[in-house]
């Protein structure tokens, strides 16, 4: 079978290279203009600290809270969730397999 392009990304192309262990396990997988996505496997606790372009979430498994600018939300396998640049925000009480889609997209400051 012919080899994918590279339009067409997977998560078992990082979940191989990303140790959960890691400060901020996290990997870009796909680039173009402003759009950079990659794969957020959350290990123990959620390191991040807040990004200066926007950015969604697409959860590809498990569940918790999201804690966006002091809101506390609930997701689930299958959401989307929309961060805006330089939001605080950070994931809680999630299960195990926590597994995102991360897309950074747009200018500096958000659009």
């Amino acid at each position: 079978m012919n080899e994918r392009p590279p339009w067409i990304v997977n998560l078992a192309d990082a979940g191989e290279t990303i140790d959960r262990a890691e400060r901020l396990p996290f990997r870009f997988l796909f680039e173009h203009g402003t759009l950079q996505a990659g794969v957020y496997l959350p290990g123990a606790r959620d390191n991040q600290q807040p990004h200066n372009r926007d950015e969604a979430y697409i959860v590809m498994a498990g569940s918790g809270e999201v804690l966006v600018n002091g809101t506390r939300t609930r997701f689930a396998t299958g959401d989307f969730i929309f961060v805006p640049a330089m939001a605080e925000h950070r994931f809680e009480n999630y299960t195990s397999e926590l597994a995102l889609w991360v897309v950074f997209y747009g200018p500096e400051g958000g659009e």
